[in-house]
């Protein structure tokens, strides 16, 4: 049984049988979808974050009963897990009432220019779309949100304007800037989330494949990379072989320590 407070009803076992949680139709590029994998997969190989928590890209975040959710492309909130039962609807996608809270973190990935994560475009508006994403975000109380531009799709003055990355947080009259005026736009900048304990970075490098790309990562308060589970098995793996050198330089065989 779910019982929460929404509003000022006390709601028991809310009926969800009216939303399209899911529809299984393919919105992402390749660049977009991996990005979205090497934002969720560090953070749980690594120790970054204390648990629970939950990471998740191209999930329903459902914030009223009536009308659509907005999807972001990766979302991050701490303090609750998956339910482990996805046979029941209210488990499959993050419903604000279930889950009590909305996320720390929605991160948008821009693709093209019609993903409305500033503006509105043309397509939206001859929809009759009136709400940004940003807008939506700051109302139902997000702490962080973060767009990503790394093809510079959205360059138009008042929206990203020469940046890659921007980042604003919650105040208590919306969103301001936490990325500084200019926003982030050099490989190794990054910006602290407080709330969050986890800070984003810009990188370059590869991932997956042997074509050098720049990337959003997750990084700690000094900027460090919170690395892939790969990454961070191949870093155990040279210290380990340093250590080993060192033992020999000393005479001492390795492999009867």
């Amino acid at each position: 049984m779910t019982r929460q407070l929404l509003g000022s009803e006390d709601v028991t076992e809310l009926d969800i049988s009216h939303l399209v949680i899911e529809d299984d139709t393919p919105v992402d590029n390749f660049q977009s979808e991996e990005q979205q994998r090497l934002l969720v997969e560090p953070l749980y190989s690594s120790k970054a974050l204390s648990s629970p928590f939950l990471a998740a890209t191209n999930v329903g975040l459902f914030y009223k009963l009536k009308g659509d959710p907005i999807v972001p492309d990766v979302l991050l909130s701490l303090g609750v897990q998956r339910p482990e039962d996805f046979s029941q609807r209210q488990n499959r996608s993050y419903f604000v009432w279930e889950f009590g809270k909305v996320p720390e973190v929605c991160i948008e990935i821009v693709s093209n220019q019609e993903g409305d994560e500033l503006t509105l475009s043309k397509k939206s508006r001859q929809k009759g779309k009136t709400t940004v994403k940003k807008s939506i975000y700051a109302q139902i109380g997000v702490r962080y949100y973060v767009v990503f531009d790394p093809l510079q799709q959205i360059q138009a003055r008042d929206e990203m304007d020469g940046a890659l990355l921007r980042v604003w947080s919650i105040s208590p009259d919306g969103y301001t800037e936490l990325t500084p005026s200019q926003g982030i736009t050099l490989i190794g900048q990054s910006v602290w989330l407080n709330a969050a304990g986890i800070g984003l970075t810009l990188w370059e490098g590869q991932f997956e494949e042997e074509v050098t790309r720049l990337w959003l990562r997750w990084c700690d308060r000094d900027g460090r990379i919170i690395p892939t589970g790969a990454e961070g098995r191949e870093i155990e793996r040279q210290r380990a072989d340093r250590l080993a050198e060192r033992l020999r330089a000393m005479g001492i065989n390795p492999d009867e320590v």
